[in-house]
């Protein structure tokens, strides 16, 4: 294997964890964060990959301050989930759309950095639409820790791993207010149609839905403690408003973000995203948990695939 020098914009928990992981590959990495302060610009210049994983808010500024000094010869791979509310755009149509002569690469999959830090193994999808450039990284980035999977639907792979952190607070106040497993698999599975509709409307594809991205995210991020968009559903079931949930989970929650980006795109488009829609009035307080529920089950009846 060919070692990459690879520069690392953000140093959060999954910034981290990459970071190190990729050390321990033998990659030469440079980093940057806000919180280092310096730079960024020494992150990105002679390297053979510019990795990104700042939040979704850090991204908008970071991707205008940086539109013109990118070497385009340079990929971008982005790691960030989530819809900003403002634009609903992904991440990496944020940084396209300042400098449209980007054609980034996403990576996204069932990855709690807390495990993989702790040297659990994992799998994960890298997605671009150039499927050789893809191919190449997939083999350079792959170990035995992280096994990466390749797509050629980046726009798919993306959107599925930011819609299961809206899915992930639900389950969260599924599980606080100790509705069962019935309940909760009914409603991962409602789900997992509601992020349908949204990949198929937005131009990704099914597939996506059903892969590491999607369902395996799913998975992971509606059942673990350790997923913070989970956590913030457990908190806002017990009683807690939205600023009081994140203060708990004391990190990024993008979910929140992303069910109002992903509400406002339904009510625009007239899509029918229940789930969605109950998790941002719970979070702003326009409904209490028991509400949302009781929201969901009296909805008029319909065929399973309508």
């Amino acid at each position: 294997m060919t070692a990459l020098s690879i520069g690392v914009l953000g140093l959060g928990a999954w910034g981290q964890t990459l970071s190190d992981l990729f050390s321990r590959q033998g990659h030469q990495i440079k980093v940057w964060s806000r919180r280092s302060g310096g730079s960024p610009l020494e992150a990105i210049r002679a390297v053979d990959l510019v990795l990104v994983a700042v939040s979704l808010a850090g991204s908008k500024q970071l991707a205008t301050d940086l539109a013109g000094d990118w070497d385009l010869r340079v990929p971008l791979l982005s790691c960030s989930k989530g819809l900003d509310p403002e634009t609903q755009l992904t991440a990496s149509q944020i940084w396209q759309a300042a400098n449209p002569e980007l054609n980034p690469l996403v990576l996204s999959g069932p990855n709690l950095a807390t495990e993989l830090a702790q040297g659990c193994p994992a799998a994960s999808v890298l997605a671009g639409v150039e499927l050789d450039r893809v191919q190449q990284l997939q083999r350079q980035l792959s170990s035995d820790q992280l096994r990466l999977y390749a797509s050629a639907d980046p726009l798919g792979v993306e959107l599925a791993g930011a819609l299961k952190n809206v899915m992930a607070i639900a389950a969260g106040i599924c599980d606080g207010l100790k509705l069962g497993a019935n309940a909760k698999a009914s409603l991962l599975c409602r789900g997992m149609a509601e992020m349908g509709l949204v990949i198929q409307n937005l131009g990704g594809e099914q597939g996506s839905l059903y892969g590491l991205a999607g369902l395996g995210d799913l998975l992971a991020t509606a059942n673990s403690p350790l997923s913070r968009n989970y956590r913030f559903g457990l908190a806002l079931a017990g009683g807690a408003s939205a600023s009081e949930a994140q203060a708990s989970v004391g990190a990024t929650v993008e979910g929140f973000k992303t069910a109002q980006a992903v509400a406002a795109l339904g009510e625009r488009h007239g899509w029918s995203l229940p789930i969605c829609q109950q998790v941002v009035r719970t979070a702003d307080g326009r409904s209490s948990p028991q509400e949302a529920v009781h929201a969901l089950m009296q909805r008029s009846l319909r065929d399973e695939q309508a």
